[in-house]
């Protein structure tokens, strides 16, 4: 799949497409069935299926740290879509400058002149441009007038269930890992580069994979058994999602111990899958009690994955 970072490098070449245009947060099922539609109309037109989404997310930009929690960043969501069989991914660079821009500037430069769209997918409710005048009423009398279609997501749909990435966040936030599996059609996870860290694990027998999380709000929290997927391969494990109260962490952190492991995955991108959740984060009033409760949590994830118990290895 091809990637297209912001509108300044759309070519002459990439007119001519099938387009849905939203945040695909998650991309979970309901994404999914509208994009196959989507695919499919690509198919019969013969030109290729185009997704664009914003970064940040609009809401992301507008309202900070009280945005909903995002489940995928965007190399995640690249490597759904690509899964899915979509063509270009454009994503756009979503700025106050961006978002208030004329609804008819939108439609023209961009979906007319730029992407020369056939076949437009966008929610009912979207709403785009300066005070966000532009709507599913102004698209579709747009398509009328420069010949392209322009349906809603409900029209792709293959049931009346609703999925939502709301419906998702609120799984994840009560600890409902199946429910949210069911409407992502996969265990949630989550994706990033091991960093080096303050190295605090390894002084009490639990070396971690660190991984910066780099959202504003994680969907997510507490201590895990987890799946680390990296080249080709998957190691079970315990990890920590949070601040690290303990040691007065501030910033939002994935730290996975892995279960005798030796290997050395400092600077490679992995994918770490959510199993089992064992417990909420919680501040100790000492480092020797978080080694004790550590040392339960690894037991724990070692049951859970029906693992011999033994005594922990280095990373």
């Amino acid at each position: 799949m091809e990637l297209i970072r912001g509108v300044t490098n759309i070519k002459p070449w990439h007119s001519g497409c099938v387009l849905s245009i939203g945040n695909f947060d998650g991309v979970h099922l309901g994404h999914q069935a509208v994009l196959q539609g989507l695919i499919a109309q690509a198919r019969r037109l013969q030109v290729p299926a185009c997704v664009m989404i914003f970064e940040p997310q609009p809401r992301e930009l507008f309202s900070g740290q009280q945005a909903p929690a995002r489940l995928t960043r965007l190399r995640e969501k690249y490597h759904q879509l690509a899964k899915l069989g979509i063509d270009r991914l454009l994503c756009v660079r979503f700025t106050p400058d961006f978002a208030a821009q004329r609804p008819d500037y939108f439609i023209r430069d961009l979906l007319v002149d730029k992407l020369g769209v056939r076949f437009l997918v966008v929610g009912d409710d979207f709403r785009f441009g300066q005070h966000r005048q532009g709507d599913f009423e102004l698209l579709s009398r747009a398509g009328a007038q420069f010949n392209f279609e322009v349906v809603s997501t409900q029209s792709l749909r293959r049931n009346s269930e609703r999925v939502s990435s709301t419906l998702i966040r609120a799984a994840l936030l009560n600890d409902h890992l199946a429910d949210a599996a069911e409407m992502l059609g996969r265990a949630y996870s989550l994706c990033g580069r091991v960093a080096h860290g303050a190295k605090l694990g390894r002084t009490i027998g639990f070396p971690t994979a660190n991984v910066a999380l780099k959202r504003q709000v994680c969907p997510v929290s507490g201590v895990y058994a987890v799946e680390l997927h990296v080249d080709d391969k998957v190691y079970p494990g315990v990890a920590n999602i949070g601040n690290k109260p303990t040691v007065n962490g501030s910033q939002a952190l994935l730290e996975v111990h892995l279960f005798d492991f030796s290997g050395d995955i400092y600077g490679k991108q992995v994918e770490v899958t959510l199993r089992k959740k064992l417990r909420s984060e919680q501040k100790f009033a000492s480092f020797a009690l978080l080694k004790e409760q550590i040392q339960h949590d690894a037991v724990a994830a070692r049951h859970w994955f029906g693992l011999a118990v033994s005594e922990p290895n280095g990373m």
